[in-house]
């Protein structure tokens, strides 16, 4: 896939004045800073009868009641060549009814939309709720700040889950100091310090605040509110300063003059920091629970200020496990007494501010723009590969639905002169694993399959040291290979599992049928031959499909050898007794329950009955593959693998946590087998559908890969994908982007197979 050069986001922007234009300004330039060679601009949004000196990233502004200017700009994106867009939608930035204006910007773009909605609203109108529908339609991915804007646009606006992206509003990366510097420079040196800032205008709950102080007072003498920021600028319009005048005047109704500071001031980021830097506790007593993302909140909790806040939506997702206390709705007396408990208990005070600043280290600028790029790149990828992976039978897929390039840099990197590591703590080698020759036969699977039409083939070096790796694993004192090997190149064990041993015969049996180096293929059939006999003792009906995998590869480089013809059929008959014994109607499965690498068992079956033409094999893979597929598809039609949590339940269906790459690979290549087999274009469609798992089209809408490097994280917990890049995933994601474009290749030359059907037996 070509990289990331040119992104382009719709909002408003600094220097107007509104949380929108910090969003936008904030986030073009975190991506901008996040690679050489990566283009940003903002198109801007100038609100009616006001001109802004905007900065040089403005590279195109529009008037938000002119239809014409959005059409200009759609041509303007379509002409640069932009690879994406990225919409910042809020209600009231747009012109026409609803804001239905920026459909005429989006309707002509070329390139994938990515939007991100600042504000989900739960009882809409009807041409607003038209309006995000058509947002939504015309976006590849959807962002939202909350959890609660997930649940919204899922269930009341009917987006696929898949479709959605919750990535947390981004702040700034500062120290975690006290506040007592900060309070001396700004003139607050020895007060107890209460800070709200933002835009002033009805609703933020300043009011209620200003009620609280006398009670916090009682407690806490020298404690001061101060309220940051300048009236908003349409109530400024419409209203004047009516708004702020009626809260100076209940202040002065109160008799807390002295305790009160209103700053009418639109500060800069540098000085924003000061104050929030000097604040001992950070309040935002918004009146309604339908504030689906606070800019201001996610600030103050970045820079690990304990918060007090009504229970909005976004300050209930955030307040968590300590970080913050929540209050009621418009209850002055609640508020002014958490204010209060907290001043006066400066250890608990301390501790929250700890626990907030820590919780909020993902959020910064550079992780988010992280979060943003990746949902690009998945954005991107859907984009071209929307009518490849789309769902039912139909023709082949028209040419130009190209899957990723094969990039291979993170896989070198976890390889040494021994092999390939086992594990990663997040894309660098972690030593203290050690080695396995489970990954190093994927590894030498990988070789195999690079060696195909259209692929770059891995260098004879690397090669040769997987092969020697799986050699120097043979035992042939336990006539068994071992598996663990520790950094310092001693075997942990004189024999491994039977599912490796199964696994190493299986990339033998591919080395010795398509290694590029005859005399590596001479080496993998004589040591093929030489381990075969201790798998027919084996009693793991995976290590069974591993070896029956082995075998197809085998058997068609070494056809006369009948030994490995008649273990061929006893390892499927075992498999087909094993289904035979407890498969039920609603449970076609060999086994009561569901573990890893599944869809090896339907393709094993499924590839001997195709070789020796023994049809009851080929039916009972395709059964028993189409029965794993209902369990492994979510009903908004994503590819969902069997989570490891389930691993032991019995005849349940399949716990979604933790998914694994290992399982989406199986898979592809088991739904490929089939289709190869009786031509049905829906395993096609399915195995597509696995493959985008890795893209971001799964449970948490996060890719798992990086398209630039071909690292692979290690799979998706409940909450998130585990960080970490190890050996496993990354030669699984590699052997199943090696599927999918020999695929593609096979669709864009137009050449379906005839259906192949085994003879009776």
């Amino acid at each position: 896939m070509t990289p990331l050069r040119r992104i382009a986001v719709i909002g408003n922007s600094l220097p107007r004045r509104c949380g929108i234009a910090t969003f936008t300004t904030d986030l073009q330039q975190a991506i901008s800073s996040s690679g050489p060679g990566l283009e940003t601009c903002i198109v801007a949004m100038t609100d009616q009868g006001q001109a802004y000196d905007y900065p040089e990233a403005v590279a195109f502004h529009i008037r938000d009641d002119n239809i014409e200017e959005y059409v200009r700009a759609a041509d303007f994106l379509n002409a640069g060549r932009f690879d994406t867009v990225c919409l910042q939608h809020e209600f009231g930035i747009f012109g026409g009814e609803a804001g239905a204006h920026i459909l005429a910007l989006l309707a002509p773009l070329r390139m994938p939309v990515v939007t991100t909605f600042h504000t989900v609203l739960a009882d809409p109108t009807g041409k607003q709720r038209t309006v995000m529908e058509r947002i939504v339609d015309a976006s590849s991915k959807v962002i939202v700040m909350a959890n609660k804007g997930r649940e919204l646009l899922r269930d009341l606006y009917q987006v696929p889950d898949d479709k959605i992206e919750v990535i947390a509003h981004g702040i700034p990366n500062v120290a975690l100091v006290g506040p007592d510097a900060a309070k001396a420079m700004l003139g607050f040196a020895g007060k107890s310090v209460i800070l709200t800032f933002g835009l002033l205008s009805p609703g933020k709950g300043i009011e209620v605040m200003i009620d609280a102080m006398p009670s916090v007072l009682t407690r806490c003498a020298d404690a001061v509110y101060v309220v940051l920021g300048a009236t908003h600028p349409n109530l400024v319009r419409d209203h004047g300063e009516a708004y702020r005048d009626s809260l100076v005047a209940r202040v002065r109704e109160l008799g807390i003059d002295n305790h009160v500071v209103f700053l009418d001031r639109f500060v800069d980021l540098a000085t924003l920091l000061e104050f929030i830097s000097m604040c001992d506790v950070y309040v935002t007593p918004y009146l309604n629970e339908s504030q689906m993302t606070s800019g201001t909140l996610a600030y103050s909790f970045g820079l690990g200020k304990p918060v007090v806040s009504t229970p909005y939506w976004h300050a209930r997702e955030l307040l968590t496990d300590g970080c913050g206390v929540l209050v009621p709705f418009g209850e002055a007396a609640a508020i002014g007494r958490e204010i209060a408990k907290l001043l006066t208990d400066h250890p608990r005070r301390h501790a929250m501010s700890r626990r907030a600043y820590a919780a909020s280290r993902m959020m910064t600028w550079e992780r988010t723009a992280e979060r943003y790029i990746s949902v690009f790149e998945n954005a991107g990828q859907g984009h071209r590969l929307k009518v490849l992976a789309r769902a039912g039978k139909g023709p082949p897929e028209p040419r130009g639905s190209a899957p990723p390039d094969m990039q291979i840099g993170h896989f070198l990197s976890m390889c040494d002169d021994v092999g390939l590591f086992q594990h990663a703590v997040h894309s660098v080698p972690d030593r203290s694993h050690g080695y396995c020759v489970d990954d190093n036969a994927r590894a030498l699977l990988l070789a195999c399959a690079l060696n195909n039409p259209g692929e770059q083939p891995l260098s004879e070096i690397l090669t040769t040291r997987f092969a020697a790796f799986v050699q120097h694993a043979w035992n042939p004192d336990t006539g068994q290979f071992r598996n663990f090997m520790g950094y310092d190149r001693v075997w942990l064990e004189d024999r491994g599992s039977e599912d490796s041993h199964g696994r190493t015969l299986w990339a033998l049996g591919e080395s010795a049928r398509r290694d590029a180096s005859p005399s590596r293929r001479k080496w993998a059939t004589d040591l093929f031959a030489q381990t075969l006999t201790t798998a027919e003792s084996f009693r793991s009906p995976r290590a069974w499909a591993f070896t029956l995998l082995g075998l197809d590869a085998y058997c068609a480089a070494a056809p006369d050898d009948l030994h490995a013809m008649a273990v061929r059929h006893s390892l499927a008959g075992r498999l087909m007794s094993c289904l035979a014994s407890v498969e039920t109607p609603s449970w076609v499965w060999f086994e009561e329950g569901l573990a890893y690498d599944n869809a090896r068992l339907p393709q094993a079956l499924m590839l001997t009955g195709v070789a020796t033409q023994t049809s009851v094999y080929l039916d009972a893979g395709l059964r028993s593959l189409r029965w794993l597929m209902t369990q492994q598809t979510t009903t908004a039609g994503h590819f969902r693998p069997v989570g490891t949590a389930g691993f032991g339940d019995l005849r349940q269906h399949p716990r979604a946590f933790d998914q694994q790459p290992v399982e989406a690979t199986a898979t592809i290549a088991a739904c490929l087998a089939a289709w190869r087999a009786d031509g049905d274009s829906e395993w096609k469609s399915m195995a597509t559908r696995a493959f985008a798992w890795f893209l971001g089209s799964n449970d948490l809408s996060v890719a798992l890969v990086n398209l630039h490097t071909g690292s692979c994280r290690d799979g998706l917990h409940p909450d998130r994908a585990n960080e970490n890049r190890g050996g496993e995933s990354v030669v699984c994601y590699l052997l199943g982007l090696a599927e999918i474009r020999q695929l593609a290749r096979v669709n864009m030359s137009r050449a379906m197979p005839a259906p192949v059907r085994a003879a009776s037996a």
